[in-house]
């Protein structure tokens, strides 16, 4: 049974209701992902061969992404630790899961070769690095901001800080490990412990009762 675009990706009855396009969006990105993993560069990668190895048509690559760039994001999406849910309990609650998203990622690139070659890649093209930086790190940067802010509302916070600078002071200990010392420990009690030494400092200070 061919899909709706035509493109040759099979699609059998027992998907049981899922979008014939999901399908063909799904032999997309494995097939991107069969292509890093027999070792072609990034740059090596064209829309025609990644069309060729999904055994898909280039249009239905181009109705999903605007070009390779995006898709190589996607691809790393799928290949990475999902986006957190935030308990929304309170401001440390919700910092410790954001933060653990990070050390969660950072534990599944010391363990994939290839995800650590894929992401030394992209740090040396402009193009796609931009892609990954506008489609993932601007809106988990601001995903965070936004979590501060309603601390800072919610009195959680002191009312004068800058909240662009504390995430990065608040994210900044868990990048290093992450990113600067790949050999540091990255225990899953990690992120609480940085949240913790963090808000000690931030918290709004209580007057002193008033003496009788």
């Amino acid at each position: 049974m061919r899909d709706e675009e035509g493109t040759g990706v099979n699609v059998t009855a027992g998907a049981r209701g899922r979008p014939r396009s999901e399908a063909v969006e799904r032999a997309i990105i494995e097939g991107t992902m069969r292509l890093l993993e027999e070792g072609v560069p990034l740059a090596e990668v064209s829309i025609e061969r990644i069309a060729r190895t999904a055994g898909v048509g280039k249009a239905a690559i181009y109705r999903r992404w605007s070009g390779k760039e995006e898709l190589f994001v996607d691809v790393l999406r799928a290949y990475e630790p999902e986006e957190p849910e935030l308990p929304g309990t309170c401001l440390r609650d919700d910092l410790v899961v954001l933060l653990d998203s990070f050390r969660r990622r950072g534990v599944a690139n010391q363990s994939s070769a290839l995800l650590r070659t894929v992401h030394a890649q992209m740090k040396s093209s402009p193009r796609i690095w931009a892609a990954y930086d506008k489609l993932v790190i601007a809106p988990r940067r601001q995903k965070a901001v936004e979590v501060l802010r309603r601390g800072q509302e919610n009195g959680e916070l002191r009312a004068d800080l800058d909240l662009e600078l504390l995430h990065d002071v608040v994210v900044g200990p868990m990048l290093m490990r992450v990113v600067l010392r790949p050999e540091a420990d990255l225990s899953e009690d990690l992120a609480a412990r940085v949240v913790d030494l963090v808000l000690d400092g931030l918290r709004p200070v209580s007057s002193p009762a008033p003496r009788p």
